[in-house]
């Protein structure tokens, strides 16, 4: 049987007494992987092995924009992405965030998973995989900037977390009515402001 294809060795022949060096790229899956590398020689009937083990990345999950992203203050849709290798995923808000719900599924390895459910086959033992979820947020109809952190969970129970900084709304006033009369007796008559900044009378 050939060795698994991840296994480099140099050379991959010889004479006589050498070395053989074995190396791989870096494993990014959780479960350690194992080849067996057969050595065969001229005139010997038995080939000869040895086994080779790979140790695993320890289990993670990161967010490719690191600790903050940004969203439109026009609000729309947010797609944060990441990697993992975890068997599972969940995400949830720090503190509490009514305005944008975490969508019931994201898509890991490319495939739609449920939030929080066994992703289907697992491709985090072997390799890190891609993660992504889709947010809608409201426009921020505010003149601050809104954040809101993310958090997601690996089965492991590590958390990482990614704040989403929403840009501040654009400052607006309106009144109504934009015409009064005031009684001869100069009773007062209200006028409503309707503003999300600051303002004045003159």
């Amino acid at each position: 049987m050939a060795k698994a294809s991840w296994l480099n060795t140099t050379p991959s022949s010889g004479s006589g007494n050498s070395v053989i060096a074995n190396s791989a790229n870096p494993h990014t899956g959780r479960v350690a992987r194992s080849t067996v590398v057969t050595v065969t020689a001229a005139g010997v009937t038995d080939p000869v092995t040895y086994n080779v083990t790979q140790t695993p990345k320890a289990e993670f999950a990161s967010f490719d924009n690191g600790a903050e992203m940004s969203a439109s203050k026009a609000g729309g849709t947010v797609t944060v992405t990441g990697k993992s290798n975890s068997q599972k995923l969940t995400f949830s808000w720090a503190g509490q965030v009514t305005d944008v719900q975490i969508p019931a599924n994201y898509t890991a390895a490319g495939a739609q998973t449920g939030n929080g459910d066994n992703i289907a086959g697992d491709p985090g033992a072997v390799a890190e995989f891609a993660f992504a979820i889709a947010l809608t947020f409201p426009a921020n109809a505010t003149i601050a900037e809104i954040t809101r952190a993310l958090i997601v969970t690996d089965n492991a129970g590590d958390s990482v977390q990614i704040a989403i900084v929403q840009a501040a709304g654009d400052p607006v006033i309106s009144v109504s009515p934009t015409e009064i009369t005031i009684p001869q007796a100069g009773t007062a008559v209200n006028v409503n402001v309707t503003s999300n900044t600051s303002w004045s009378v003159s």
